[in-house]
């Protein structure tokens, strides 16, 4: 009797489970996985209304496009400068702020801050900074420094990174602040005992146990680079200088001239591409893991 009870409470607490996420489910489907695939399909033909399946054409098409190559390339340089600057500087912030200061939790507080402010106020704000009679450009001139074009120059690319890391630094230093506090104190005390110094504590205690916190901002810094597309859009408009033209930017000129079948088919190698490098980041996190065990 006891055993068929827990059959029947396993199996009542599966389906309240099932319930629950019934509607999740439902609308990740509907409004996320459906419409991928649809546009996967209409990256194979050559109209979205009764088109024939015509193979890769379109995909031959987008990659000898110069205009894809100029965004593909922004993008990966943005995503290979912003996410290593923003792991470092928010790995230093939450190491800072690990230990008793002065003043810590307000500057938690203000780090985290950019996080729940408007993308508009945002933009508003970083345009009266950088433009050409801001407040970047008049202290530079109060030093004796010339003017800078900062969103039409190869100044853009730093621009564009800094507000990047300024607006997510915080979300970043917050998942490694909990990522240290779960490393037990007692490993570094023995460390001390035997001898360790602080930089051979950070690099055979912090970094290794850190690794999985890692790996999760690195996913999440990622994605978020990805999104930056909103900033750049209301800063520099529909076509930005050339150094901050992303694959956004692509995608949306794609969409405005309802050319579906380029704007499909570069979603599809975007979001393959970031699900190819995701499985091999969580394959060598599971390495790692296995290593370690």
């Amino acid at each position: 009797m006891n055993k068929r009870w827990l059959r029947r409470l396993r199996f009542g607490d599966g389906a309240a489970a099932l319930l629950f996420l019934a509607p999740g489910v439902a609308g990740f489907f509907l409004f996320y996985l459906l419409p991928f695939a649809m546009g996967v399909g209409y990256s194979f033909t050559d109209r979205t209304i009764g088109g024939s399946f015509i193979g890769l054409d379109n995909y031959k098409t987008l990659i000898a496009s110069d205009s894809f190559h100029k965004a593909a390339a922004n993008t990966l340089l943005f995503t290979g400068i912003s996410v290593p600057v923003l792991m470092a500087l928010s790995l230093g912030l939450a190491l800072l702020l690990n230990r008793p200061l002065f003043l810590r939790r307000g500057l938690q507080t203000a780090f985290v801050l950019p996080l729940v402010v408007p993308v508009a106020s945002v933009v508003m704000i970083w345009q009266i900074f950088l433009d050409w009679n801001g407040t970047l450009n008049a202290w530079l001139h109060d030093l004796g420094f010339g003017r800078i074009d900062w969103l039409q120059s190869d100044w853009s690319m730093i621009t564009l990174v800094a507000m990047f890391v300024w607006k997510n630094i915080g979300y970043d230093m917050i998942l490694f602040l909990a990522g240290l506090l779960t490393i037990p104190p007692s490993y570094y005390e023995t460390a001390r005992i035997e001898g360790a110094g602080r930089l051979r504590q950070f690099a055979h205690i912090t970094l290794v146990y850190l690794t999985p916190t890692m790996v999760f901002v690195m996913l999440i810094s990622i994605i978020n680079s990805f999104k930056v597309f909103r900033e750049t859009y209301l800063l520099a408009g529909e076509y930005p200088y050339d150094r901050i033209y992303m694959m956004q930017h692509y995608m949306n000129n794609m969409f405005f001239s309802l050319d579906i079948q380029k704007l499909t088919a570069a979603a599809t190698l975007m979001a393959g591409c970031i699900a190819l490098f995701v499985c091999l980041l969580l394959e060598a996190d599971r390495r790692f893991r296995s290593w370690m065990e």
